[in-house]
């Protein structure tokens, strides 16, 4: 676990760096700064789709994790936990509430080829190089992320221990499940969310992107049921 902790740490000191910045920031600067990362966000989504090699998994699992997702409302769940910090947290005036912060710093963290890689590794051989690395790149986006996005991105470094913390708990049971092929797949899909935060910080959309987020484990499921049948 030395490695997720380091990545908790990380995107820790890198949220409250980028918060402090965000102090000394004008609102028309911040919303400038919010379309800039919005536009970069989408050239990171993007790269990552391009290591899907199954289109039939990747559209199956998007549309399959949005009606799973809009039926459990993970979206007004999420809402509804951020409530409270929002209160506290969020001036009159932004645009960006906790929620918003926690779910898109959550994606961009927490998906990709890193995380499971690295979290596995950890758990099996308990290397944390990758993870260590990842962290590194974690807090230089940390930074950015919460001057912009503010309070929200801080509490993602939960999500980064739950969810990397998970993998390497249960690195033994899913790494048989998690071959190459099934990693991209479920980087693919994760990309695809990472696009719509992308468009949401540049004010094209307003897509509910925590209803998508069963998609991320879909992909890897489906991929997996039609490796066994074929």
């Amino acid at each position: 676990m030395f490695g997720v902790i380091v990545n908790v740490i990380t995107v820790i000191l890198g949220s409250c760096i980028g918060l402090l910045l965000k102090k000394g920031i004008s609102e028309k600067v911040s919303t400038a700064a919010i379309t800039c990362l919005g536009a970069c966000t989408l050239y990171i989504g993007i790269s990552g789709c391009l290591q899907g090699e199954n289109v039939l998994i990747v559209i199956a699992s998007v549309v399959l994790g949005a009606v799973l997702g809009t039926l459990l409302n993970i979206d007004g769940a999420i809402n509804k936990l951020a409530k409270s910090a929002e209160t506290k947290f969020r001036k009159e005036g932004q645009t960006v509430s906790v929620a918003d912060g926690l779910v898109n710093a959550t994606l961009l963290f927490c998906v990709g080829a890193m995380t499971v890689t690295g979290s596995i590794e950890a758990g099996l051989t308990g290397d944390n190089s990758l993870l260590i690395t990842k962290a590194t790149l974690d807090f230089v986006s940390s930074m950015m992320l919460a001057s912009s996005l503010g309070f929200g991105v801080l509490l993602s470094s939960v999500s980064v221990l739950v969810i990397q913390g998970g993998l390497v708990l249960l690195s033994g049971l899913i790494a048989p499940f998690m071959s190459t092929g099934a990693i991209n797949e479920m980087t693919c899909v994760g990309s695809i969310l990472i696009i719509m935060i992308g468009t949401n910080l540049m004010g094209i959309t307003k897509i509910k992107v925590a209803d998508y987020l069963p998609a991320i484990v879909i992909a890897p499921v489906l991929y997996n049921i039609i490796n066994l049948v074929i």
